[in-house]
């Protein structure tokens, strides 16, 4: 899931903020709905968040199955993405649960902080200088003790995503736990899924409420 910042212009001259995913958005969402992959990762994780916990999950898509088991278990869910048609997706499946359209680098976070902050599937799909903004604000929106979930293959690498063709890239273990540092985050686990997804759980020093 995403909330990608390239800026492209297809056929009709309007600007796509989503890096291709906007007219990918129903082959995308049409396979991860259907797919529970992370979904007992992202339980676990949940697990040490306090009761009604506000969580953030960046690049939300359609809500499909990560803002889905959020709700479920009586979290209070905002999302942020940057395609139209996944926004309007999440509208329609939860009306009344706050949802903004925009890039990560232009959205306010919603102007408060969070208990957990989410980002499955998107670090990787952004550049490795707004991956370190993504890091620093996820930092400032958190609560001390606040938590902080996202993916993104251990190793240096770049790839072209499936669906959209767009240049993917890991900065790495080291790089990941450096950034998380320098923004006043600890690295506190690594583990993968059984979809091979590798994940970083990071964490704000302090003591949060429920705690």
């Amino acid at each position: 899931m995403r909330a990608p910042t390239f800026r492209s212009v297809p056929k009709g001259g309007s600007v796509d903020e989503s890096q291709g995913y906007e007219g990918a958005a129903e082959a995308f969402m049409g396979i991860r709905s259907a797919s529970r992959i992370g979904v007992a990762t992202v339980r676990e994780w949940m697990s040490d968040l306090p009761r009604g916990a506000a969580v953030l999950d960046l690049g939300c898509g359609g809500g499909g199955p990560i803002s889905e088991i959020l709700i479920e278990v009586g979290n209070r869910v905002y999302g942020v993405d940057a395609s139209p048609r996944m926004v309007a997706m999440f509208r329609a499946r939860f009306p009344g649960v706050p949802v903004e359209c925009e890039t990560i680098e232009r959205s306010t976070l919603f102007e408060r902080r969070f208990d957990g902050v989410v980002a499955w599937g998107l670090m990787f799909l952004l550049p490795a200088r707004t991956q370190e903004l993504v890091i620093h604000k996820v930092a400032r929106a958190l609560r001390e003790g606040g938590r902080f979930l996202f993916t993104a293959p251990s190793q240096v690498c770049e790839w072209e995503d499936v669906l959209t063709s767009a240049r993917s890239v890991s900065l790495g273990s080291d790089a990941y736990r450096s950034l998380l540092e320098e923004a006043g985050l600890v690295l506190v686990d690594e583990r993968q899924d059984e979809g091979e997804n590798h994940y970083y759980l990071a964490v704000k020093p302090g003591v949060g409420p429920g705690r």
